[in-house]
């Protein structure tokens, strides 16, 4: 009911203007203008508010899938993909599919985490993507030291020096992406929400779907979430941030994923680019906030499948 209502102002015309779109605009100046520091965004009183505006936000709609990726983005959820990996057996295998691959810096990421800290796996990776340009960008894994060719977001930008040189061969004006890390991967174009994905992916040890369900409208989202929750193992590992929270809350209750405890706080809090665009755009992250009661599943960025809460 509130959703429909906010829909409905969202769409509201007053003499060929939209009140609400001059509404949003105004409390924007006001907000920047006023320089608001993260740390008095988290009273309670400013993100009631926050999430009321983020809600307008989010009803305008305006979304559309983006390639902006970078390596090495999000630190504490590789860290958690490292400690999750170092409790498999030795020598076993791990089946890990990254959905929504966009132009590879994640799949390249994971890899370069397990690998490092354990040799000895047998890694697995379907990386799929429905665009099949950036699929066959991704695959060469070759990048541009001068300019980013997809998006705006600097691909190293969160990379030190000596990372840059564990992860790539460097040439003269590119960055090829060592040959340990490319081994074992499949390249698939695909789409996520798709029925058939689980008959060609089969099941999965850990599913990685982040940053691109909150591109999609809420009931495409939870749709499409549904669908890739049927990917997953009985006990095993979906990592599912860069999505509507209220989508992702929804689900993992219905479902009965445990929420994994370990680093989820500074999961939540370590993509800076979502984080630093709430509430004013669809894709923001509101802060963490324990105060809520379902704070331990709204905050999740990792769960565990078919164990329940």
């Amino acid at each position: 009911m509130y959703q429909s209502i906010l829909d409905k102002m969202s769409r509201m015309r007053i003499f060929g203007k939209w009140p609400v779109a001059r509404y949003l605009s105004w409390n924007k100046r006001v907000w920047d203008h006023m320089t608001i520091p993260r740390s008095a965004t988290s009273s309670r009183l400013a993100l009631l508010y926050g999430n009321f505006l983020h809600s307008l936000v989010r009803a305008q709609g305006n979304r559309k899938q983006a390639f902006h990726t970078s390596f090495l983005r999000n630190r504490p959820e590789l860290e958690l993909i490292r400690r999750l990996s170092c409790q498999r057996c030795e020598g076993s295998t791990l089946n890990i599919s990254v959905l929504g691959c966009s132009a590879g810096a994640e799949v390249y990421s994971v890899l370069w985490t397990i690998r490092t800290a354990r040799p000895d796996l047998k890694v697995v990776m379907n990386a799929v993507d429905i665009s099949r340009d950036i699929l066959e960008f991704a695959q060469k894994g070759i990048y541009s030291l001068k300019a980013p060719e997809w998006g705006d977001v600097p691909v190293f930008g969160h990379m030190t020096e000596e990372e840059m040189l564990q992860i790539f061969d460097i040439m003269e004006d590119h960055a090829r992406i060592k040959p340990w890390i490319k081994e074992g991967i499949v390249w698939r174009l695909g789409n996520a929400g798709d029925p058939a994905m689980l008959d060609l992916l089969g099941l999965q040890d850990m599913v990685v779907a982040n940053n691109f369900l909150c591109h999609m409208e809420p009931p495409g989202a939870e749709r499409c979430l549904r669908n890739i929750a049927r990917l997953v193992k009985p006990g095993g590992y979906i990592f599912v941030s860069g999505v509507d929270l209220d989508v992702r809350t929804t689900v993992a209750l219905d479902l009965g994923w445990k929420p994994v405890p370990d680093l989820m706080e500074e999961i939540h809090e370590g993509d800076p680019w979502r984080r630093d665009l709430w509430p004013w755009h669809y894709g923001g992250l509101e802060p963490f906030d324990k105060r809520r009661p379902d704070w331990k599943v709204r905050y999740a960025s990792c769960f565990r499948a078919g164990e329940q809460i």
